[in-house]
């Protein structure tokens, strides 16, 4: 079988000739221009052929420190045609982490997106020993004091001007590339100790795009995709490999601030995304709802459970919705769930995948209420994104959806999942013990999430193994459960769950502000500041009654005894987020030691 991602660009180009496959911004018009199929090709050869006049060898890596950008993209396939290993940056990354990524990938080549990524390149140009060139994309003007960069334009340039011999060597590393050749390196996030680059050779990303073409069978090149998770994340680069795979129309959001005019203006048909984008969604829609006069918010309230029974009760399991019920549904569905879909920007939506961290159940049951179909997955770097998802039918909410084709699953000691298939990874770059330590003496890969099949063989997490904590009094909890419930309340915007060896389970809340400076308004509690509002005695009560409340049904040590409001969000820059978004619970229990402290007097 030969390598999907090495002649994407030239299969593609000459099953859809000038067919729309990337769409890019363009500041001059404010709007997503298309770039077909034969153009992208046209480029990825120049592309390709400049990259061996750089001198780039076989399996050599380069690296891409850029937002998500169409110049990225086309760079990552033009790396494959010559068997050379493309590395994702995160664009928000630091001069250390970049260094680190740098000279564990020993990268030659380093392209960046705009002027803070290039002013670290240079920096890099004269730390690492392995960086030949950089390349900019974009207007980046070029620093007098720069010896080695050149444009993305002048890349293409000189390809295009090689001759017959560089020509004639981008084919024969095409045609001999190899199942076995490194595709690419993910590295890890890292929310404890150094990132880990997960080594993904091509026969990964071959098995992936079969098995998703097989499983997400209602997607077809009439659908549209919006690009706006980091192509640095896995699930993002191997949701738009698929898409492109597929002759999906990918549009490459410009900036992740403006995703929801992007989404909007784009009206995507599927789009792959993280549980926090759904979580802000949902408060957002609810904050609306509460607005609402009485009468109004009943009707929707009704609206939304006759969308859940068609959807869920019937729909959900295959079965032939009553036609009274179908009629109900319609109506409410044009008059008020078509709307709600319509502002969001995704009123002729397909499938909207999302994965990466837990997503509470009523927030899921809402969407499909509603007619958004939130496919519910979970994978990891080291699997090539994907190894479980929602299937057409008969998913359980609250679960993470069923195994994928050619993947197998079981459950280890302490409830781990464990992972088997073509899609997981060879092992990670330079730490023979840290994979050793990764995999079963059998071969089976170590996830480090605790999990469970229920009855339907449908996966439900846990939570992360070396996330889940015992209190003082020999109690399990997982923290990420928790966190989820009280992020689905309008007024909380993240948690951090803590308890490590403590009496009881307490948590740091960032509260959402605007809702609740609201709040403070409707019941004119008046505040100095932020830091004053936090403290407020009657804001801390109402929200230890929505606590409460969310926690109906837990056992009584699993519950949140104490809780502190802070002032300011927990952010990357800090060093309390990775660049996934995830929490660095380290980091958060030593900065703020002194606040959970004060819990447990």
């Amino acid at each position: 079988m030969d390598n999907i991602l090495t002649h994407l660009a030239q299969t593609q180009a000459a099953k859809y000739a000038d067919r729309r496959a990337l769409g890019y911004y363009t500041a001059a018009h404010g709007l997503y221009e298309p770039m077909g199929w034969t153009e992208i090709a046209e480029t990825v050869n120049m592309l390709a052929a400049g990259m061996l006049r750089l001198n780039v060898g076989v399996q050599e890596c380069i690296a891409v420190f850029s937002e998500n950008m169409r110049e990225a993209v086309m760079t990552d396939l033009a790396a494959y045609l010559i068997r050379a290993v493309p590395v994702s940056i995160y664009a928000t990354s630091s001069h250390q982490q970049v260094k680190y990524i740098i000279d564990d990938a020993k990268a030659s080549v380093l392209f960046v997106g705009d002027e803070a990524q290039y002013r670290i390149a240079l920096r890099i140009a004269d730390e690492c020993k392995s960086v030949r060139q950089i390349v900019r994309y974009g207007d980046i003007a070029k620093s007098r004091h720069d010896a080695c960069s050149i444009s993305f334009e002048e890349l293409v340039s000189i390809g295009s001007e090689a001759g017959a011999a560089i020509t004639g060597e981008v084919e024969v590393r095409s045609r001999t590339a190899s199942a076995d050749d490194i595709a690419t390196l993910i590295y890890t996030s890292g929310t404890t100790g150094e990132p880990k680059g997960a080594i993904l050779p091509h026969s990964c990303f071959n098995a992936a795009l079969s098995i998703h073409k097989e499983r997400l069978a209602t997607l077809s090149e009439d659908d549209t995709s919006l690009c706006f998770l980091p192509l640095s994340h896995i699930f993002e680069k191997a949701w738009t490999y698929f898409c492109l795979y597929r002759g999906i129309y990918v549009i490459i959001n410009h900036d992740p601030k403006e995703i929801q005019h992007a989404i909007r203006q784009v009206r995507p048909t599927c789009m792959c995304s993280v549980p926090r984008f759904w979580e802000k969604a949902y408060l957002a829609i609810e904050e609306q709802i509460h607005k609402m006069p009485a009468v109004k918010r009943k009707l929707v309230r009704y609206a939304i459970n006759t969308g859940r029974v068609r959807n869920l009760d019937y729909v959900r399991h295959g079965r032939k919705v009553p036609s009274l019920l179908e009629r109900r549904y319609k109506f409410f569905d044009k008059r008020i769930f078509e709307p709600v879909r319509r502002a969001i920007g995704i009123d002729h939506g397909n499938i909207f995948p999302t994965a990466g961290a837990p997503l509470a159940p009523a927030i899921v049951t809402f969407f499909h209420s509603i007619g958004i179909n939130i496919v519910v997955g979970y994978g990891l770097s080291e699997t090539t994104a994907t190894v479980t998802c929602f299937p057409d039918t008969g998913y359980v909410i609250g679960s993470v959806g069923t195994v994928l084709p050619e993947i197998e699953v079981k459950i280890g000691a302490d409830n781990e999942i464990l992972v088997k298939g073509p899609t997981v990874m060879r092992g990670y770059l330079n730490k023979p013990q840290v994979t050793a330590d990764a995999f079963t003496s059998d071969g089976w890969l170590r996830t480090g999430d605790a999990g469970h099949f229920d009855a339907s063989g449908a996966l439900v997490l846990t939570d992360r193994l070396k996330d889940m904590f015992k209190t003082s009094n020999g109690k399990y909890i997982a923290p990420q459960m928790l966190e989820s419930r009280l992020g689905q309340d309008r007024y909380i915007d993240q948690v951090v769950v803590i308890g490590d060896r403590r009496k009881y389970v307490t948590a740091l809340i960032i509260p959402a502000f605007d809702a609740l400076k609201e709040y403070a308004r409707q019941m004119n509690i008046s505040y100095g500041n932020v830091d004053e509002l936090v403290k407020n005695g009657a804001i801390r009560h109402m929200i230890g009654e929505r606590i409460e409340r969310l926690q109906q049904g837990l056992s009584g040590f699993e519950r949140i005894k104490k809780f502190t409001l802070l002032p300011e969000a927990f952010t990357m820059e800090r060093g309390e987020l990775t660049n996934t978004l995830k929490i660095k619970r380290p980091v958060i229990n030593a900065r703020y030691a002194r606040e959970i402290d004060k819990m447990y007097i």
